[in-house]
């Protein structure tokens, strides 16, 4: 059986990141490119929406802690969402907070240049789940209808 290109496999959360992530900044629209031109007419920028689900695109910079390579451990997720998805957890750091991811899903993707490619994946999530204070584990809460990219 072929596996079409941007399938989208569903993957747990403790599977993909064992240590968990952390959450650098916040979460912002994910806007579709504006040129010059339409910035000099004052268009307004639009929001992305997924062309699967039609949910509007949100991203957020997060950080792995069990990435061996450290040019790999930040990178994007995209989160799909009616409304701005909102961390259920509080910051360690200022602009810093433990985060888990609800409805995870991860793309392949091939990612960078030349004959320095690697496998990549390209991650997308519903919105966020409550930490859990201990052991890694998380409890589902609070996402609700707020219920993704690597390289």
């Amino acid at each position: 059986m072929a596996i079409s290109r941007g399938h989208r496999f569903s993957i747990q959360f403790d599977e993909a990141f064992p240590q968990g992530l952390v959450m650098v900044g916040e979460v912002s629209p994910d806007t579709e490119y504006q040129s010059r031109e339409d910035r000099a007419a004052g268009r307004a920028t639009r929001q992305r929406v997924d062309e699967i689900t039609g949910k509007r695109q949100w991203k957020v910079a997060v950080t792995d802690p069990s990435e061996p390579n450290a040019k790999r451990a930040s990178f994007e997720v995209t989160l799909l969402a009616d409304v701005q998805p909102v961390p259920t957890t509080s910051e360690v750091l200022p602009g810093m907070r433990p985060v888990e991811l609800d409805g995870l899903t991860a793309e392949p993707r091939v990612a960078g240049n030349g004959e320095f490619k690697y496998q990549s994946f390209l991650f997308r999530a519903t919105g966020f789940k409550a930490v859990a204070s201990g052991g890694g584990r998380s409890s589902k809460a609070g996402a609700g209808e707020q219920s993704a990219k690597a390289a």
